[in-house]
């Protein structure tokens, strides 16, 4: 006889705050229903009402975890309506700071990962990677989180030692290939826990539209930084990477082999770090009425800003799509017909964030 268990909205399975109404015949998963809406802030109403220069940071604020790429995408908007030059130094660091951002993330999820597993030691092993790359942004920007580099023109602080910045991030990278990516790519506890779990077919992730790491572990190559490229992503060669499978365990796998790739992104571009000013201009900017669509590739995915200017001192509009709003919905396809004890596995692999999704 089928039986329905209303999971969350505040449930130890989930991350955030966010209603899971799962439908099972025995242990069987038959049906799921997700609903979100319940951590509304009105990040996109205040902004409206702040000045440009305040709305950075607030913006920044949108998520915990991927601030940086939300004020940036915000920045390239206005910078897109007043016709704003970025200087060439101020786009490499903007890149730097951004895969740092996604090397933060994605460890912080594979942490996480390795804890629903009960796999103690990689998580460990995992989070002290992850420290190092915390205080390395606490070095460049003097904060752990939000880390204010963003500015209307350019980046507030420089990069003073590129050298020092390259020894971290190889470091790691030694760690992260002789130990994190095998242990997610070939232990066997791994492979038999997340193996074949909460697939989700090339099909269906065109279906469902979702983005990023989500996509990619569904052999879907889109990546905002290869499709559209901004920053230095071109003048580096940026590579996409993909699995077919489509299960957790290729979701795990994407973001493992994207922390190399960021760090060879990191050290390609403070091995080539232009010379030259951190910004187009010193004092407040002037948007003249306009409006711009950016797309940016945040660590869950593709982000989407709307910005409209009337020429006034405020916004006229700011709407943000952030990828985990079109990530969350797919946990419908990804449950059906799996057991009721995955669950909490296959909505941690979409690494659903709430804070940016309830903006």
């Amino acid at each position: 006889m089928p039986y329905t268990i209303p999971i969350g909205p505040f449930h130890p399975a989930l991350e955030e705050p966010y209603k899971v109404n799962v439908k099972c015949v025995a242990e069987t998963v038959q049906q799921v229903s997700v609903d979100v809406g319940f951590s509304f802030r009105g990040i996109e109403l205040m902004a409206q009402r702040r000045e440009w220069v305040p709305d950075v940071t607030l913006i920044e604020r949108v998520c915990g975890i991927c601030s940086n790429v939300h004020a940036m995408t915000f920045c390239h908007a206005a910078e897109q309506i007043a016709g704003i030059e970025v200087p060439a130094r101020a786009r490499y660091i903007r890149t730097v700071i951004s895969e740092l951002e996604r090397l933060h993330s994605h460890l912080l999820w594979a942490g996480l990962a390795a804890e629903f597993m009960g796999f103690q030691t990689l998580f460990m092993e995992v989070f002290t990677l992850r420290e190092q790359v915390m205080d390395l942004l606490e070095t460049i920007s003097g904060n752990r989180v939000n880390y204010g580099m963003n500015r209307i023109g350019g980046v507030n602080r420089d990069i003073m030692d590129p050298k020092s910045a390259i020894d971290t991030v190889q470091a790691m990278a030694k760690v992260i290939e002789k130990d994190v990516v095998p242990a997610f790519m070939n232990n066997i506890t791994a492979k038999g826990r997340m193996g074949g779990v909460g697939p989700l077919t090339k099909e269906h992730a065109i279906e469902w539209a979702v983005v990023g790491p989500v996509a990619r572990a569904s052999g879907l190559a889109i990546d905002v930084r290869d499709d559209h490229p901004y920053l230095a992503y071109q003048e580096l060669g940026f590579k996409i990477v993909t699995q077919p499978e489509g299960d957790v365990r290729a979701r795990v796998v994407v973001r493992a082999l994207e922390l190399l790739e960021s760090i060879r992104l990191i050290t390609e571009a403070l091995n080539n770090l232009p010379s030259g000013p951190l910004r187009a201009f010193e004092g407040m900017p002037a948007i003249p009425p306009g409006e711009a669509v950016v797309l940016t590739e945040a660590p869950r995915g593709e982000v989407v800003y709307y910005v409209a200017s009337d020429g006034g001192r405020t916004p006229a509009r700011v709407k943000i799509r952030t990828p985990s709003f079109v990530n969350i919905p797919a946990l419908e396809a990804m449950t059906m017909g799996q057991q009721l004890g995955n669950i909490s596995l296959i909505q941690a692999s979409v690494d659903p964030c709430l804070s940016c999704t309830d903006r």
